[in-house]
């Protein structure tokens, strides 16, 4: 497993950090590990719209897109 080694972190987040992984009855390295697997378990919003974006081969324009949509409304 790659090792990561984080320079230049503020002094705030250098004190919080251990004292986080104590109340959590952790090793700062088990607390820190923690934080980066739930930030990288879920995508991010760029990460979802991202691939939307790359879609290709619609017919409508996007002003006959909302024309459809504004029809739809009165219909109701």
């Amino acid at each position: 497993m790659a090792g990561i080694e984080i320079t230049g972190a503020p002094q705030e987040t250098l004190a919080v950090l251990p004292q986080r992984a104590t109340r959590a009855h952790q090793s700062l390295e088990e607390f820190v590990l923690g934080l980066l697997i739930t930030e990288s378990s879920a995508p991010t919003v760029d990460e979802l719209v991202d691939p939307t974006g790359r879609r290709t081969g619609g017919e409508l324009s996007f002003s006959a897109s909302v024309q459809l949509v504004r029809d739809d409304r009165v219909r109701r």
